[in-house]
Formats: structure tokens, C-alpha cells, sequence
């Protein structure tokens, strides 16, 4: 796997007592160097043009203009300092080498995943929100539909709904958007009967579960739904929004996904993509427990250097059943 970096993503400081802070990615760059010594490449920073087709100009203009006058607190939770733009824009930027470098032979180990910060999928067309001010992925499956894709799918496995993703493309047909999040966090988006609009109606999936949900809950969703979802989609480009707070241990989540669960998930991706000829390509969103979010990243990596990951032996829940009853019935999945 390679990974893509800028230093730049760490001057984006939000504060000692902030969860979306720069150690989150110190911990994952020390993690690999002690169990792989990989490399990093430092991608060019997002064209603003490609930046200004999902994201309001003059938002983007008031982003640019708010970090040049020092920052400061956007929302009650979204932080930005005079370095946030120039963060903002390189950990955009990696997001768009994930897209461009992603390769259709996804047994390959040089599988893309950027890992910039601030994170991307709550930032909505006009405005920033949930530590996001551009939305990464949709730049990135931009930057794909304008060189020569004619599709993109984007799976959201944070534990927080992308509610900017989905908004950015609701009434869009080129490009799928599929989630997994936990009912009751922010932003409280994401029903399961928001299934897009106009060109883009039946392309956005939402799997909404209740607290507690662990890995056999996931993969059940990813078999029964979003994969089979996707792969009648049949797209180009299959990005992951890879979030990792909805780990057992995560500070800020009630969900119990495994560190060992992340690998079985980056499996079933590989070969969804597989089975699609589609490139895969991974960015970074939310994950809040150190020692978590670097297991866990180091295990997404493991399984492209040949790790087979361990299958749960918990059963699907009832509650979870119910969820994805639900979703079968807005013809996603088998009823």
C-alpha cells in the first residue's frame, strides 16, 4: 500500500483538547514505521478550480480569507489557524493522487491512501462543520469524473454520517454514495430513506444503526447491501471514506468494530472492487483513540501485503436485521 503525506497537515492546530488533532497522524506514521518502514509521497495541493466545482466559490473564498485573518473557531467544534487553508488544500490534494493513483489490479500493493487532515465528508457545498472545510472525497471523485471516469463510488465507514458528501451529490447519478453510520451522532443525518434525487435517485444508500453494532453487524451490511448496490452500479473508481471511530474502542463512538474487523472490511472492498475492474483508493476521515486509529490503519495495510484477516464469530444482530430490513425495502438488498 502506499500512503500519500504532507507535514503541512500538521499545522492545522485545533488545540491541545481537541480530538481531530495532529497526533492523530503522528501516531499512524509512527505505528507504520515500527511494524513497516513504508514510504510517503507528498501529492500537489487541490487545484482550486477542481475544489470550486463541488464547493460553493465564494465559500471557499471565505474559507481562504478567514485562515489569512488567523482562524479561530468556525463552529463549536470546527477550528481553524492561519495554516488551516494550506492544510486543507494539500489534504485535499492527497485525496485526488488516491483517485488518480488508484489501479485497477487491487491485489497490487501500491493501493493509494491518503492520509491528510483536516478530514472532508461533513463540509457541505457552502459551509464547514465536524472539523471538515473541504470535502476530500468529493474532490477527489471530481477530479475522477473531469480525467476519464464515467463513475465513482464512495463507501463511508466513519462512524459519523458524511452528511457533505451525501449533499454534494444527492441529485447526481455519476457519482454512488453509501454509508454506514451511528443513529444519534452528529449531524444526525443520513435516513435510510434518503436514497438521492432527480439523476442521482437510488444512488445514495444509508444503513443507519443503533448503538452497539459490531463487525458481523458491518460485514452483514456490506454483503447484503452496499456491495451488491455497488456492483450493480458498476463504477470506476470505488474510494473509501475510511473513518475509524466506529472501533470498539473509539473515545467518541458506542459502536464495536474490531481492529481485526477493518481488515475483514478492506477485504471485502478489494474484492468488490475486483470484481467491478474498478480502482480503490482510500482517505482518511474521522478515528479519535490513537493506538485505535494506528492498529487499525496498519491492519488495512496488512491486508494488501498478504494478511488474511480473521472472519467474527458473533452472529448478525436483531437490531441489525431490522435495520437492513429497512434498507431492502428502499431496494437495496434482498427483502
Amino acid at each position: 500500500m502506499n500512503f500519500g503525506y504532507r507535514e503541512v497537515c500538521l499545522d492545522h492546530d485545533t488545540g491541545a483538547r481537541h480530538p481531530e488533532s495532529p497526533d492523530r497522524l503522528r501516531a499512524v506514521r509512527r505505528a507504520l514505521k515500527e511494524r513497516h518502514g513504508v514510504e510517503y509521497v507528498a501529492a500537489n495541493d487541490a487545484d482550486v478550480d477542481v475544489v470550486r466545482r463541488v464547493h460553493d466559490p465564494d465559500y471557499i473564498e471565505e474559507v481562504r480569507e478567514f485562515c489569512a485573518d488567523g482562524g479561530g473557531n468556525w463552529d463549536a467544534d470546527t477550528v481553524a489557524v492561519e495554516a488551516t487553508w494550506d492544510a486543507a488544500l494539500a489534504a485535499a490534494g492527497l485525496a485526488v493522487w488516491a483517485a488518480e493513483a488508484a489501479d485497477t489490479d487491487v491485489s497490487a500493493r501500491d493501493t493509494p491512501f491518503a492520509l491528510g487532515r483536516p478530514p472532508g465528508h461533513h463540509a457541505v457545498e457552502d459551509d464547514a462543520m465536524g472539523f471538515c472545510f473541504i470535502n476530500n472525497a468529493a474532490v477527489a471523485a471530481q477530479a475522477a469524473l473531469d480525467a476519464d471516469a464515467d463513475s465513482v463510488a464512495i463507501f463511508d465507514w466513519d462512524v459519523h454520517h458524511g452528511n457533505g458528501t451525501q449533499d454534494i451529490f444527492y441529485d447526481r447519478g455519476d457519482v454512488f454514495y453509501a454509508s454506514i453510520h451511528e443513529d444519534g451522532l452528529f449531524p444526525g443525518t443520513g435516513a435510510i430513506d434518503e436514497t438521492g434525487a432527480g439523476d442521482g435517485e437510488g444512488t445514495n444508500l444509508n444503513v443507519k444503526y443503533r448503538p452497539g453494532a459490531d463487525t458481523a453487524d458491518y460485514l452483514a451490511a456490506i454483503d447484503e447491501a452496499i456491495a451488491p448496490a455497488i456492483a450493480d452500479y458498476d463504477p470506476d473508481l470505488l474510494l473509501i471514506s475510511a473513518g475509524f471511530d466506529a472501533h470498539e474502542h473509539d473515545p467518541i463512538s458506542r459502536m464495536r468494530v474490531s481492529t481485526e474487523g477493518y481488515g475483514v472490511m478492506t477485504e471485502r472492498m478489494r474484492t468488490l472492487a475486483d470484481d467491478c475492474d474498478a480502482g480503490l483508493g482510500f482517505v482518511l476521515e474521522g478515528g479519535y483513540g490513537l493506538d485505535t486509529l494506528s492498529d487499525s490503519i496498519t491492519t488495512v495495510h496488512e491486508v494488501f501485503d498478504g494478511y488474511q484477516p480473521m472472519e467474527p464469530d458473533d452472529d448478525v444482530s436483531e437490531d441489525a436485521r431490522d435495520v437492513l430490513d429497512d434498507v431492502a425495502a428502499q431496494g437495496f438488498g434482498s427483502k
